[in-house]
């Protein structure tokens, strides 16, 4: 069966009487080019364990089995087991559980189902959970790397450049743990049903260390968010707002003690940038202590 003709996918879903689900975010691929390429640009092996969420019919599922040494693919929506246990029958080296991956400790779940195995996720994800997911994958520390297709805006934004109009908190967030990078676009024509917009996948390579060295990861990130939750502000006066331990006269000390202009916004920093003005900032507090 070739899981992305739009006619043998019609009568797959009409055999079982699927409908799709607005909510759970579901638009199935009808270009075999892009399930292949997404598993190509994965970089698998048979020493890979695969972590796929939502397979959708499968399409992406069949293409990873036949490149990675074991797939575990997580689908919330239960109407698609008969359907997946149709399409993936002959794929022995496909799991499938059936539930939230968000509920799920990835760090235990991974190493339970690719014991030994180097580990990566590789998905086409909801556009509905996709930060929530991304972080997840991140959080867990145990991805080499996470290939997955998601809206293009929000793909621009991970790989965002300071000073740029996408660059922001959850971009640094990703740039900060791991290196992005964009791949190729998927037209909304390469649906059923067709999204509104574009969609695109990036790579992301876990670092092998932080870009940058800082005394307080949770102190800076505190600054990150404040910086970019009012953009347009001057970066001291959104720490010195948001930052309940911190005056904005401490902030704009350690700015300019770090060769900046006062007047400067966050969004023009780099991740070395905020990582001095915090560690400036730590040094500060503990002083006044």
């Amino acid at each position: 069966m070739n899981l992305t003709d739009i006619e043998q996918i019609r009568a797959l879903l009409g055999r079982h009487g699927f409908r799709f689900s607005k909510s759970m975010g579901q638009n199935f691929l009808t270009a075999a080019w892009v399930p292949e390429d997404i598993a190509e640009s994965a970089l698998l092996d048979e020493n890979t364990g695969v972590l796929e969420v939502g397979p959708g019919i499968g399409c992406l599922t069949r293409e990873l089995s036949l490149r990675a040494g074991k797939v575990l693919s997580v689908e919330l929506d239960k109407a698609l087991k008969p359907i997946l246990a149709e399409t993936l029958a002959d794929c022995e080296n496909v799991e499938l559980l059936f539930g939230d991956v968000l509920k799920q400790d990835l760090s235990a779940l991974a190493e339970e189902h690719f014991p030994g195995m180097r580990k990566v996720v590789c998905a086409n994800l909801p556009y509905n959970v996709t930060s929530p997911l991304l972080t997840a994958f991140i959080e867990a520390d145990c991805f080499d790397t996470i290939t997955v297709m998601i809206q293009r805006e929000v793909a621009r934004r991970i790989c965002a450049a300071p000073g740029t109009g996408d660059y922001g908190a959850f971009g640094i967030f990703v740039q900060w743990h791991m290196e992005p990078e964009l791949l190729f676009d998927v037209p909304p024509s390469c649906f059923i049903p067709q999204p509104k917009v574009t969609s695109s996948v990036i790579r992301l390579r876990r670092r092998a260390e932080h870009p940058a060295a800082v005394q307080d990861e949770t102190l800076m990130f505190r600054i990150i968010r404040a910086a970019f939750n009012q953009r347009r502000k001057t970066l001291v006066n959104a720490i010195g707002s948001q930052l309940g331990n911190v005056t904005r006269e401490q902030a704009a000390q350690a700015i300019a003690n770090c060769g900046f202009d006062t007047r400067i916004r966050g969004e023009v920093l780099d991740i070395g940038g905020f990582a001095k003005i915090s560690d400036e900032i730590a040094g500060l507090i503990q002083s006044d202590l």
